[in-house]
């Protein structure tokens, strides 16, 4: 029998961590399979007496879910307000969090502090201040930011943009400044450095923005349900559709959850190394 090491830990915390994942797996897992259940039932099952095991399988519900309602629509104008608030988000950020970085200027501080600042506050206090902005501008100068693409773009780069300055500080300060340098003499601008030497050694978390700024777009539901119409709603508020007057179509509530969270799983699954590379190598320098 081969003797234990020193530095194992021993067997009662060996179990006692096995038994704490297994649960919280289970836990975790749990209401995942409770959806996947439900979309696999009938309305009739689905509105009765709750089965582990479905009684009657029927993928049905996955093909009702882009007929019930515009869901075709509304996931176009997830994928491209997503989309948008990402890519403007990360090439702001990276710019405003490389000057933040490298150079000493007035107002530095301030600006820093006032970034931070934004997180204290609930978004539900800018609601009001942002509809009544947008439709002033609107009938002020035409420009439709209300009801609109692009107004529920701009929303969520007010709360979007000030974390991922922060984040990218952050990582930034972890590289040294020596690689700025070398690209200097070695003929480099400013931007050349920034996007020849910085970028390419800060991609995880740049990343790591990108995801933070897509899965914050994709899944938010206060500024979408006063920001978007009909034609603009975004599938978070969409889902409510299947809610009607007289019935609620809960195997097709499920079925759409899941169809809804494959780009946002597959996209964490496919950059899950980046992104725990960019949350955890700017906190050591």
């Amino acid at each position: 029998m081969a003797e234990r090491s020193p530095t194992a830990p021993p067997p009662s915390f060996v179990w006692t961590r096995r038994i704490v994942l297994t649960l919280l797996t289970v836990f975790a897992l749990l209401p995942v399979y409770v959806m996947l259940s439900s979309s696999l039932k009938p309305l009739r099952d689905v509105s009765g007496a709750f089965r582990w095991i479905p009684e009657h399988v029927t993928f049905r519900p996955y093909a009702d879910i882009w007929r019930t309602i515009p869901l075709g629509r509304y996931f176009e104008n997830s994928i491209i307000v997503a989309s948008a608030a990402t890519a403007l988000s990360v090439v702001v950020a990276i710019f405003a969090a490389y000057a933040v970085s490298r150079y000493r200027f007035r107002g530095r501080r301030v600006f820093t502090v006032t970034v931070l600042s934004t997180q204290m506050f609930p978004g539900i206090l800018f609601l009001l201040p942002l509809f009544l902005l947008y439709v002033g501008i609107g009938n002020a100068t035409g420009i439709a930011l209300y009801g609109s693409r692009g107004g529920l773009i701009l929303t969520y780069l007010t709360f979007s943009l000030p974390f991922s300055i922060w984040m990218l500080v952050g990582y930034f300060d972890s590289i040294p400044q020596g690689l700025d340098e070398a690209a200097l003499v070695d003929g480099c601008g400013p931007l050349g450095a920034l996007f020849r030497v910085i970028v390419p050694a800060s991609l995880p978390g740049i990343v790591a923005v990108a995801i933070y700024a897509f899965m914050t777009a994709w899944s938010e539901v206060l500024f979408a349900s006063v920001m978007t119409n009909d034609a603009t709603r975004t599938l978070a508020v969409g889902l409510r559709a299947y809610a009607t007057e007289t019935d609620v179509y809960w195997n097709q509530v499920m079925a759409a959850s899941l169809v809804v969270s494959v780009p946002v799983v597959a996209g964490f699954l496919l950059l899950q190394r980046y992104l725990v590379a960019g949350l955890t190598a700017g906190a050591v320098k």
